[in-house]
């Protein structure tokens, strides 16, 4: 006890600077964007996008109502895709779908922020999970059995809606965000900073190591370092944005290289967070197991390839 103690005082203050800053950094940058959509909810903006874009959802097997669930999950969170799938009347196929294209491109410049702090360019981010959320719902689409017939028409109701149109009271609608945005503050706060003392302390008493070899052969199978295990699991149990200290931690310890965090964040980018939100997305009538599996495949695909990429710069003559 009397060298427990002393080494669980040196974590505390060893990860506690790198924790505060994390917080300040992450939550100032939540609030902003999270206030930005406010604003855009407010005004009708997103409900102006969401109709322009709903006559394409066709190819995804999809209403143009489904638009609205998307587009507010890819700039808010899946929360309110979920809070917009309960209101509609879709069936297993379409949730399942529209789930699977939500976790893959949800929250986009929040983590887009995250991932380009760890190393990977916020573009490159942004393309990679909105093309691989589009080709997931347009494969899933030819493949799920029940393929309906294609829809025509919608751009002529999508002119109808206005640019600009106010959502109702501002002050009330204010307040509610604000009194949300304030309980999702506390949350980020608590769990970035106890997140980095127990990387820490799982680092510092050798468990580390033993989770690497653990999850070894599956990382393999997916193309990732055994070097990226914890910061694997951390981003698939609690996502990008509670998990960002324990990201930003490993990388300014020059633990990971910029190329293997550019494959971990290819991969983690349109897979993560797959306990929470696969639960989320099952308890309105997703098919799980599609919903995992089909980002898996996608994303064991892109980074095989990305390390081929790299191989071949290698070997360039």
């Amino acid at each position: 006890m009397r060298t427990l103690l002393p080494r669980l005082r040196q974590i505390v203050a060893t990860a506690t600077p790198q924790a505060l800053r994390t917080i300040s950094w992450i939550v100032r940058l939540t609030v902003l964007v999270s206030f930005v959509v406010f604003l855009m909810q407010y005004t009708g903006l997103i409900a102006w996008i969401s109709a322009w874009v709903s006559p394409v959802f066709h190819l995804f097997g999809l209403r143009g109502d489904a638009a609205m669930a998307f587009v507010s999950g890819y700039f808010i969170n899946i929360y309110t895709s979920i809070g917009v799938i309960t209101t509609l009347d879709l069936t297993v196929r379409e949730i399942t779908i529209l789930a699977t294209m939500s976790t893959a491109a949800h929250a986009i410049i929040v983590e887009g922020a995250v991932l380009h702090k760890t190393g990977t360019p916020t573009l490159y981010t942004i393309i990679l999970r909105t093309v691989a959320s589009l080709t997931l719902g347009f494969v899933l689409n030819l493949l799920l059995p029940g393929r309906p017939e294609l829809v025509e028409g919608g751009a002529a109701v999508a002119a109808e809606v206005p640019v600009f149109a106010i959502q109702g009271p501002f002050w009330p609608l204010f307040g509610e965000w604000a009194m949300g945005m304030l309980r999702l503050a506390i949350t980020m706060c608590v769990l970035i900073y106890l997140l980095n003392i127990v990387q820490r302390m799982l680092y510092e008493f050798g468990v580390m190591a033993r989770i690497s070899r653990l999850l070894s052969p599956l990382l393999k199978l997916f193309g990732l370092p055994e070097k990226t295990s914890f910061l694997w699991i951390v981003a698939n149990i609690i996502g990008l944005s509670y998990g960002s200290a324990a990201m930003l931690d490993e990388v300014a310890r020059g633990n990971i290289t910029r190329r293997e965090i550019n494959l971990l964040n290819t991969h983690i980018g349109i897979s993560h967070s797959n306990l929470e939100d696969l639960l989320l997305y099952a308890s309105i009538g997703g098919i799980w197991w599609v919903i995992l599996l089909s980002r898996w495949v996608k994303t064991s695909l892109l980074v095989w390839g990305l390390r081929g990429y790299y191989y071949l710069c290698d070997h360039r003559a």
